[in-house]
């Protein structure tokens, strides 16, 4: 049989544009992972590393034209917003270049001997080593930020791991142009281009976590696919990390000072955060408790206002699109939700936003209700409206683990007047971001940055952006009394690498 073609869509029209490709075979798969297997010792000197990552950087911001313009015709993001996001690609590799130049994410630690310590204390030295061929599996909604040059594999390069990508059906073209500029890049350097594979196809996606010569994987996608793949993992004969991001419900939490304080302001933010990139955002609120009264009937008066003026778009694909058509209206028949914007179909290609309210105690017990506590991928969020805090508190306890959770205060409230205290930390075990006064819309490339949250948001306690997302692709190895000339450099006394090191509990930069 031959093998399936993949073809590049436009989701404006629905219509075919070009095969690009064909879905990868078990043999194919198994030949890309052999090659990024061979290149491993390529990525070894960091210093070589570090400029291939700059290089990559540099190469794909001169290649932005043409990536940003397919780019735009495979998934109706944007010349404006796909063009930012290539650029945060681009910033991301060289983040991730500074720190492999650092060194510090090695972890050396040297314990020189001491016999009067009890237990007495050996020679002891350990840091951090590549895992192997990390799997990544791409995103549908960030062709750039979260796919074949995204924070996975930029991560994974720069621990010296090469990496096979599993390309996103919604943008094989794109796919196959990125992974192509990498392998110039990697040219570059003298690094062979297998160092970033590229496979299309489900059954492919299935194979490479399989494949006994992957050693990890990271996910951006759906709870079903990356739980499918995730269980996969675990049931390998040789159990490897998978590192999935699945959903999020992304709670809101408005406080009724806050609401009689600002209510336009909050309902017309509200209204831009649910509706951006036509509310296909992992990090989208999707859930906002609103107090019962005067206070919060302003805030979904703005808030009807603001989503009523939104004009309709276009998702992904339409696949996606009957998705929400259809999850709208399975919500939209529960007895007692109103929609005040009625989201849905805006036209044959389209969806247009809209929101969703219904009272708290519709939620505090399972039921028919739960539906509202899940995840409707597209331009809709659900408006809670609570008596008191009891209330909300009963349905915030509800909640799955999400990617980020908000609260809203008053001025009096954020300098430490009322409950505002209490209520962050009623929100620190939902999430792995939690912010104040602000929308959770915009992942910030950032050393202190967390994306990722107790499951179902993340598979792992790991995060996918930031700095510390290479921590995911390595693996601690400690040597006992190894003599100074078989050690690695990293862990010889004479530092000739210049690392930055803890030795005999004492920090040296």
């Amino acid at each position: 049989m031959a093998a399936a073609p993949v073809w590049s869509v436009d989701p404006r029209t629905g219509k075919q544009r070009e095969q690009v490709a064909v879905e990868a075979t078990a043999q194919e798969v198994d030949a890309a992972v052999r090659a990024a297997h061979d290149a491993r010792a390529s990525l070894t000197d960091r210093t070589v590393r570090a400029a291939f990552l700059r290089t990559a950087a540099d190469r794909l911001q001169a290649a932005k034209d043409q990536l940003v313009e397919a780019a735009d015709a495979e998934t109706a993001l944007g010349p404006v917003r796909l063009t930012g996001e290539l650029a945060r690609t681009s910033f991301q590799l060289r983040a991730f270049a500074d720190i492999v130049d650092e060194g510090e994410f090695l972890g050396v630690v040297i314990n020189h001997p001491d016999d009067t310590a009890t237990p007495p204390i050996p020679d002891l030295r350990r840091y951090k080593v590549p895992l192997g061929v990390v799997a990544v599996y791409s995103a549908s909604n960030f062709p750039f930020a979260f796919s074949v040059a995204g924070g996975d594999t930029a991560s994974a390069l720069a621990a010296g791991n090469p990496v096979v990508v599993k390309a996103h059906p919604d943008h094989p073209a794109l796919s196959e142009l990125v992974a192509a500029v990498l392998r110039r890049a990697a040219d570059e350097h003298g690094i062979p281009a297998g160092v970033v594979g590229l496979v299309h196809g489900f059954d492919a996606g299935i194979e490479l976590i399989k494949h006994p010569l992957v050693a990890a994987a990271g996910f951006t996608g759906s709870v079903r696919g990356g739980r499918a793949l995730f269980d996969a993992a675990a049931a390998r004969p040789t159990p490897i990390p998978f590192h999935g991001e699945l959903g999020s419900l992304n709670p809101v939490v408005i406080t009724e000072e806050a609401a009689a304080e600002r209510a336009e302001a909050i309902g017309a933010g509200l209204a831009g955060s649910m509706t951006l990139g036509v509310g296909q955002f992992c990090v989208k609120p999707g859930l906002v408790l609103v107090p019962s009264g005067a206070a919060g009937d302003g805030l979904v008066k703005s808030l009807t206002d603001a989503v009523s003026d939104t004009d309709a778009g276009v998702l992904l694909d339409h696949r996606m699109r009957d998705n929400f058509v259809a999850g709208v209206a399975e919500r939209v028949g529960l007895e007692g939700v109103d929609s005040p914007v009625t989201p849905g179909a805006g036209g044959e290609h389209t969806v247009s936003p809209g929101f969703l309210t219904v009272v708290a105690d519709k939620l505090v017990s399972e039921g028919a209700y739960d539906l509202l506590l899940e995840e409707c991928f597209g331009p809709v969020t659900v408006v809670v409206r609570y008596e008191d805090d009891t209330q909300a508190r009963a349905v915030l306890s509800r909640l799955p683990g999400n990617l980020t959770a908000t609260v809203h205060l008053s001025a009096g409230e954020a300098a430490g007047e009322g409950r505002g205290a209490e209520i962050l930390a009623e929100l620190t075990p939902l999430a792995g971001r939690v912010l104040v006064n602000g929308w959770p819309t915009g992942v910030a490339v950032a050393a202190a940055q967390h994306h990722g949250g107790p499951y179902p948001a993340t598979t792992s306690t790991s995060t996918s952006v930031g700095g510390t997302a290479i921590e995911r692709w390595l693996r601690p190895v400690a040597y006992q009394n190894a003599p100074e000339a078989l050690l690695p450099p990293e862990l010889r006394d004479d530092n000739p690498l210049g690392l930055p090191r803890r030795i005999d509990n004492r920090l040296e930069r």
